[in-house]
């Protein structure tokens, strides 16, 4: 049986998925490993579990006789670095991108390289701490300079584990383009404050082209260079769909993507936590975020517990035009601080006992979220294209789509199915098909 295998490593679960030649899945195997703690104490990815668990599983797929691969590919989360030593083993712990940044060294850089906004504009990255993958080769070069001494080459996170089944050293370009502060979206090469610093030299040659063979021992296999998991996921779209469309990713983020325009943000966009990425071919997508399913989930046990009713009660509440008709408080968000369309802090709590009942409650959380997405979209462009494909857990919620649907009338909304899209995205990229088209449930909504 002729296969692609992907490694998809997520942030809580390690897998590697299998596809046969028509894109459907084979083997799916799926582990949690453990974290450890970086030297001072703060939690974060076991690289040497990792290395040994990518390893182990790649020996074992190579080695069934019952499987016979002719590609392989990567994805993996960003903003992580893997830094090798002159033995290629790695020389650090995988620091987490959520590690607080030292204020002073923060202030020392933009003392140096000037204007935060600046920086953030030209990069398409908004300053985000070690968020900024680019920021975590500053803070080791500066804090731990005798180790920064001794890196031979820095990988990001998915071409570390590309590194490990195929040998090759390389960057791509979805994994520079994800607010990393290492790419000048002006000059489409890295940023200027990269080489004064010569971070650049310990970064692996980037690659644009798609594949290339390498040899496991009399076998050819076909590889990709591995992709930042966001940017992977994309891909399905960008192949199956030919007019220009906005996918909105939902689950704990919605992230909203349009890879049809590639203007250079603006402050007003930056404010809104709009940001820049890279497609593996290098060219530009905008993108917005909104910190949609944690403040669903929030508002929703906040509406269970006031209703005493079960804590999933939200999935069999069907949809009711009547009761979006009525006049009902404000929806105020309590998890946005800092972030999407709308960062101010919230000015009060939103209303939960002014509902009759929790049905009515969820209709108006759902409109409220709805509401402020709708602003996300606009962010990057969304009237300048003429389809939605709403992708992820909110793909399922029919109030939460028919409204999307309701808010831009002249698109088609297509609610998608496509639980692997990270991982087919993957194997797409290193197989190339002449014709793609989706294998799975995508229905236009209507309002």
């Amino acid at each position: 049986m002729k296969l692609t295998a992907v490694f998809d490593i997520g942030r809580t679960n390690k897998k590697y998925v299998l596809f046969d030649e028509k894109y459907q899945i084979v083997e799916e195997f799926s582990e949690s490993l453990p974290e450890t703690t970086d030297e001072d104490g703060f939690p974060t990815e076991d690289i040497e579990l990792l290395t040994n668990w990518v390893t182990s599983r790649w020996t074992d797929l190579l080695n069934n006789p019952e499987y016979d691969i002719k590609a392989v590919n990567v994805a993996a989360y960003g903003a992580s670095l893997v830094h090798l030593d002159a033995a290629h083993k790695p020389l650090t712990p995988l620091y987490s991108y959520l590690k607080p940044f030292p204020e002073d060294l923060l202030n020392q850089f933009y003392s140096t390289y000037g204007d935060p906004t600046r920086i953030s504009l030209q990069t398409g990255s908004p300053a985000m701490g070690m968020l900024n993958s680019g920021m975590q080769l500053y803070w080791l070069k500066y804090t731990q300079p005798e180790i920064y001494k001794q890196i031979a080459m820095t990988l990001h996170l998915p071409q570390y584990i590309l590194y490990l089944l195929t040998g090759r050293k390389v960057s791509d370009y979805t994994s520079l383009g994800c607010h990393t502060a290492l790419w000048s979206f002006e000059m489409w090469d890295y940023h200027e404050w990269v080489k004064a610093e010569g971070i650049h030299k310990k970064l692996a040659p980037v690659l644009a082209s798609s594949s290339f063979i390498y040899r496991n021992g009399d076998k050819g296999i076909q590889s990709g260079f591995g992709l930042h998991d966001s940017s992977s996921a994309l891909i399905p779209y960008r192949m199956a769909v030919k007019k220009p469309f906005v996918l909105l990713s939902t689950g704990t983020w919605c992230i909203n993507f349009n890879s049809f325009t590639s203007k250079p943000l603006t402050s007003y966009q930056l404010e809104r936590d709009c940001m820049n990425y890279l497609t593996p071919e290098g060219s530009g997508v905008t993108a917005s975020r909104l910190f949609l399913g944690k403040e669903h989930d929030f508002q929703v046990a906040r509406i269970a517990e006031y209703f005493r009713v079960a804590p999933d009660f939200y999935k069999s509440v069907k949809f009711d035009d009547e009761i979006l008709k009525a006049d009902t408080p404000k929806f105020y968000p309590a998890c946005m601080t800092g972030n999407g369309p709308f960062p101010e802090p919230s000015p009060m709590e939103w209303q939960v006992s002014a509902f009759a009942s929790a049905d009515a409650a969820y209709h108006h959380l759902i409109k409220g979220l709805t509401d402020m997405l709708a602003v996300s979209l606009e962010l990057v462009g969304v009237n300048d294209v003429q389809a939605i494909y709403i992708d992820g857990g909110f793909a399922r919620n029919d109030i939460f789509t028919r409204l999307i649907a309701r808010n831009f009338p002249k698109h088609t909304v297509h609610a998608t199915d496509l639980p692997y899209a990270t991982s087919l995205g993957a194997a797409l990229h290193v197989t190339r098909p002449q014709n793609f088209e989706f294998l799975n449930d995508n229905r236009e909504i209507k309002a």
